[in-house]
């Protein structure tokens, strides 16, 4: 059954990171360079953040153009991760399964859940990594 299958099937690894002194610009660029929307914000190993390409849109007031660029806006590059990133964040034991991260993603209004093996980041998983194995199902 697909609700026990442990989040360490699912997650993806490695993990795209970030510092909490780094420049939103940095985070820009990874996020259009790797194609993902949550990157973990990190201390050593232990995860202290979560900046999402929704929160940098959000903040720049970016523009969809024609071409289907998102622009961010360049005032925002001068800001720090640690501005912006959303602090206190939930994280799912590596030993968890599918269905417990689909619990909290019913229950909070986010995304991602870095998954955590020993207080360090091994992965993160999506809810578009659940809809994926939901939709292997049929």
């Amino acid at each position: 059954m697909i609700r026990k299958v442990p989040v360490s099937m699912l997650m993806t690894t490695p993990v795209i990171t970030l510092q909490k002194e780094d420049s939103l610009e940095k985070a820009d660029m990874l996020f259009k360079k790797h194609h993902i929307r949550h990157i973990p914000i990190v201390e050593g190993n232990r995860v202290i953040g979560m900046l999402s390409y929704t929160d940098l849109q959000r903040l720049s007031f970016c523009d969809y153009n024609l071409a289907g660029n998102n622009e961010v806006d360049a005032m925002v590059y001068n800001m720090s991760i640690n501005q912006v990133m959303k602090e206190n964040i939930v994280t799912i034991s590596a030993a968890s399964s599918v269905k417990e991260a689909a619990e909290i993603f019913s229950r909070e209004e986010f995304h991602a859940l870095p998954v955590i093996k020993y207080n360090k980041l091994i992965g993160i998983i999506t809810t578009t990594d659940l809809i994926k194995l939901l939709l292997n199902q049929f």
